[in-house]
């Protein structure tokens, strides 16, 4: 299964219920369909580069979290229904870390060997 992260921006709102059950619903899609989660991190409320609108008026603040997850690709395309129909929702994204998990780790050492030998280079 590719891991997979998700950007999303939602809504403001002054009660944080409203974004904790759309991130349980997103997440709860994901296991529920064999995937696994492994990590969910808030990066607060902010306020937007630009306004934006869907599904209602336009707003200059959103609230931003982030989601690590590895999943089949049928599973994201219906994770992508679910963030398109949500009115909470104002903007998403979803990148594709790598196909295995060995691959990524493979990338982290190859960058550490490599900032290694420029600093012997350095000294």
């Amino acid at each position: 299964m590719p891991l997979y992260q998700m950007l999303c921006i939602t809504k403001h709102y002054p009660e944080y219920k409203h974004i904790r059950e759309l991130v349980r619903q997103s997440a709860m899609h994901i296991m529920k369909e064999g995937g696994v989660v492994r990590s969910i991190n808030s990066w607060g409320t902010r306020t937007l580069p630009q306004r934006m609108k869907r599904q209602g008026p336009y707003v200059d603040v959103g609230d931003y979290w982030t989601l690590h997850f590895d999943t089949s690709p049928s599973t994201l395309r219906s994770l992508n229904g679910i963030m398109r129909r949500d009115p909470r929702v104002l903007r998403w994204t979803v990148l594709k870390l790598g196909d295995r998990v060995e691959d990524i780790a493979r990338q982290g050492e190859q960058i550490i060997i490599g900032r290694s030998s420029v600093d012997d280079l350095i000294d």
